[in-house]
């Protein structure tokens, strides 16, 4: 049973918007979604704190994270890899 409830951890792409603490960066996660009464299109931003053990991200990279048990008080997401470096 275990097994399948590791399967389900969801993942977010984003792109890295701070990496000035050791081993956390925050991603910024953008959402499109239409307004249920006015059927406008609202672009949503979402922030998370990921964990980056080697420090590898920069500002401006984009990456994917996968949800985890909690690692402190914010953070429960990790970095699972990089996408695209920041130009």
């Amino acid at each position: 049973m275990e097994e399948l409830s590791r399967n389900l951890r969801k993942e977010r792409i984003g792109v890295v918007t701070s990496n000035r603490m050791d081993k956390t960066i925050v991603v910024s996660v953008k959402t499109k979604y239409q307004h249920p009464i006015y059927g406008k299109f609202v672009n949503k931003t979402s922030k998370f704190y990921a964990h980056d053990e080697e420090n590898s991200c920069q500002i401006g990279d984009t990456v994917r994270i996968m949800e985890t048990r909690p690692l402190s008080k914010q953070k429960n997401w990790r970095l699972v890899e990089i996408i695209e470096r920041a130009k």
